[in-house]
């Protein structure tokens, strides 16, 4: 088979399984509902307990889910190419702490510009990509350089989380789902809240593709093939930013899937940026959808945050790397 098609076929296929698990996602839970009852639901409309738990509950949940698992693993591959570290992920290198800092300090000392969350999250992220891409910085990126400054901003902007906890503890009722991460919360106003700005966030980060390929050649050869190095990889790492801020935004420090779906992707499509950024879109949604299920079921009626569950995924998959990153060298 052909590289191309085989490609196509693994878009294809993760573009089927997203749309099968978008209907697993809202058919499972702590009430089982099957399939014709959720279509009947939406076209007919009527004001029962079942389609209360549809609309009102599982389906604005599972599009949080879509959305942010796609903005989460989009980020992470753009911050592995843009900083050339297959460890260099929003979680991992501080860029959601300072997004949830922004945020944090959005919903808990000004309550009433809730609606700035977003922005608010994603001027935290950009802030604090550009500090450690500083930091790092050295005639090019250095990867330890790069994962040492990220565990040290991680640090201080973590006590900044800290600090704000200890502090307002009356206005904390909620927060700790947004510390750990998860969906249990996720309202239609999230949705709308988060849609925009990762939707465009995703469409333009498509249109830099093969820019990124060139640049992911090296400064050199990119500069000597004519592209404008700092300024596209400046675009890029606000794209980054905006993606990993909206998802925080509404679904909290969740960890994880910058890193793991990127590598995922990597392994069924290749290094090619035209075929890994759709894949990392599409996988990140299919994997947030199914650790999301995963985290209400298997303890039903309890439910686990699902940033739990992409921990215990995460933390092993994360050594695995850095194991072979030595191994390599």
């Amino acid at each position: 088979m052909k590289p191309l098609k085989k490609k196509l076929i693994v878009l294809l296929t993760l573009f089927i399984l997203c749309f099968t698990f978008f209907f697993v996602s809202i058919a499972k839970g702590a009430v089982e509902i099957g399939i014709k009852e959720i279509l009947s639901s939406l076209f007919r409309r009527e004001n029962t307990a079942t389609y209360r738990i549809i609309v009102q509950i599982r389906l604005p949940r599972t599009l949080a889910a879509i959305l942010v698992g796609a903005a989460l693993a989009l980020s992470g591959a753009i911050l592995q190419g843009v900083m050339r570290n297959p460890l260099a992920t929003p979680n991992i290198i501080g860029v959601s702490s300072g997004a949830g800092l922004a945020a944090l300090s959005i919903m808990i000392l000004f309550p009433a510009y809730f609606y700035l969350v977003p922005v608010g999250a994603f001027v935290g992220a950009l802030l604090t990509t550009f500090l450690i891409y500083s930091l790092a910085w050295k005639r090019g990126i250095i990867p330890s350089r790069l994962i040492l400054a990220g565990v040290a901003v991680n640090s201080i902007l973590g006590a900044g989380n800290n600090i704000l906890l200890t502090t307002y503890p009356q206005r904390v009722s909620g927060v700790i789902n947004f510390m750990v991460g998860g969906l249990s919360g996720a309202a239609w106003k999230d949705v709308r809240m988060i849609t925009p700005y990762i939707l465009i966030s995703l469409v333009v980060s498509l249109f830099f593709t093969q820019r990124m390929n060139i640049l992911m050649l090296g400064d050199e050869i990119a500069t000597g093939l004519g592209l404008k190095v700092e300024r596209v990889r400046r675009i890029l790492i606000v794209l980054s930013s905006f993606l990993a801020g909206s998802a925080v935004s509404a679904v909290g420090l969740l960890g994880f899937v910058g890193l793991i779906v990127p590598h995922m992707a990597r392994s069924f499509v290749g290094n090619d940026n035209r075929f890994l950024f759709p894949a990392s879109i599409l996988l990140g949604s299919l994997t947030l959808m199914v650790c999301d299920l995963i985290a209400r079921t298997i303890l039903a009626p309890i439910e686990i945050p699902v940033g739990v569950i992409m921990s215990i995924i995460g933390g092993p998959f994360f050594l695995l790397i850095l194991r072979n990153q030595y191994r390599g060298h």
